[in-house]
């Protein structure tokens, strides 16, 4: 990673207008598909916002520049609900989104709010067929009688149309929440994973999952964690890992048995004594998982670090960097305003060599697995204009404020960066910070 304050400029600014945002437009999940050229983001209301990638242009001194995302398709992927037997409401929230691998033409998605997951199609259509002889142009049927003589159907150009249309509704399978799903890499099932269990689902069967992983007590009084994230291996298609609110990692493998309550690897760090407090089994609590591109690495967040561990040393991470350690004084105040069990999410660049994980204030943090460098950039309206490149923010804890420091008693705990993504091949990312969607990239020359 070069230096971050030279390198990243923004893209893209805002998603909605930030003076009309409701509690619908706020962004619940972001996510490129495995091509880069598409990223979709999904809201509290329900809706999913395709955005696509223009095409590379050429400017006047014969250099070329790639597009910047544009919105490509919008569309309601979820309605809200209520369950009448329990007399609950089922939020139309996407909890998150994960694309499939491009096949042919179409784009296919998959979206879930805490109940129900749906397999989305999103295709093109630029032909209309006209010349039907059974139906007239508006598509009304025609009297057979009036039909004189046959004629063979053509297709005509007309206007882009992009379509989103579901294909699939996996539903009736979680008792509790859904937080996340993980496409396999077989690229025909994927799971589905909420508080106590963990579903296998195949693409093609909507009235039957498998349940692979059960935490469900007999006494519901002695439960003591729960799930809070699973993600398959990008390789071994019968390897996930789960985590848990308890700051462990279970590694399973689905050849051993059919119910992987027996996990093959557990990853815990042992808890400093002198450390313990009142708040420190929630802040230990994991609030994302993700392999490496390479599968040879887990990356952890839970509320003060991410954490790197290695899929062969079990006993502790091999790497742990500190996302806002100014905030360990503030638990108190933090577990008052409930900020103390926000769920942030972390993400890998391309080569595994840099992570990003969000924080308050609208900051998102960058470290360099290699150089060891790290960097705090702001994503907000007041201080990002399209072009401009980002200078890194810096936090003081007490005693004399620079001109370019911020106090930790002046930071915005309602503006937190929860959701971000990384462009599969690029130094592009995106970031949702409340009702507003931040693309940056890498400085254009």
């Amino acid at each position: 990673m070069e230096e971050e304050s030279d390198t990243r400029k923004i893209n893209n600014s805002f998603l909605r207008d930030h003076n009309y945002a409701t509690e619908a437009d706020i962004i619940s999940t972001v996510e490129f598909n495995s091509s880069g050229e598409l990223l979709a983001t999904g809201d509290k209301g329900g809706r999913v916002v395709v955005f696509q990638r223009e095409q590379e242009v050429e400017n006047a001194n014969n250099s070329q520049r790639r597009g910047e995302y544009n919105v490509y398709s919008t569309f309601q992927s979820h309605e809200p609900e209520f369950d009448y037997l329990k007399s609950l409401e089922i939020e139309e929230k996407i909890n998150k989104i994960k694309w499939l691998p491009q096949q042919n033409a179409a784009y296919f998605l998959l979206s879930t709010n805490d109940k129900t997951v749906k397999l989305w199609k999103i295709s093109e259509r630029d032909k209309r067929p006209e010349g039907y002889n059974l139906k007239d142009e508006d598509g009304r049927i025609r009297d057979p009688s009036t039909i004189t003589s046959l004629r063979v159907p053509v297709l005509q150009p007309m206007d882009l149309m992009v379509e989103a249309t579901a294909r699939r509704v996996f539903s009736n399978a979680h008792t509790y929440h859904i937080n996340s799903i993980s496409v396999n890499s077989d690229h025909q099932t994927y799971i589905s994973t909420d508080d106590l269990q963990v579903n296998l689902w195949n693409l093609e069967i909507t009235n039957r999952s498998f349940n692979i992983v059960d935490i469900k007590p007999a006494n519901m009084e002695e439960l003591t964690e729960v799930i809070t994230s699973a993600e398959f291996h990008p390789q071994q298609c019968h390897t996930f890992a789960y985590s848990s609110s308890k700051g462990s990692i279970r590694l399973c493998d689905m050849r051993q048995a059919a119910l992987c309550d027996r996990h093959c690897k557990y990853f815990e760090e042992p808890e400093d004594p002198s450390t313990r407090s009142f708040f420190s089994e929630i802040i230990s609590s994991i609030s994302d998982v993700k392999f490496s591109h390479n599968g040879r690495y887990l990356m952890t967040r839970d509320y003060l670090t991410v954490k790197v561990w290695d899929l062969q040393m079990e006993n502790k991470p091999l790497e742990t960097y500190q996302v806002h350690d100014y905030l360990r004084g503030k638990l108190c105040s933090l577990y008052e305003n409930d900020c103390i069990f926000d769920k942030f999410e972390c993400v890998w660049n391309g080569s595994d060599s840099v992570i990003m994980t969000g924080s308050y204030n609208n900051f998102f943090r960058m470290f360099d697995r290699n150089t060891k460098r790290d960097v705090t950039l702001e994503a907000s309206r007041e201080n990002s204009k399209p072009r401009a490149i980002l200078k890194p923010r810096k936090v003081c804890i007490g005693g004399k404020r620079r001109k370019d420091e911020i106090s930790v008693d002046s930071l915005d705990f309602s503006k937190k960066i929860l959701h971000t993504t990384w462009h599969p091949h690029e130094n592009i990312i995106a970031v949702a910070a409340t009702n507003n969607l931040y693309i940056f990239q890498d400085k254009v020359n």
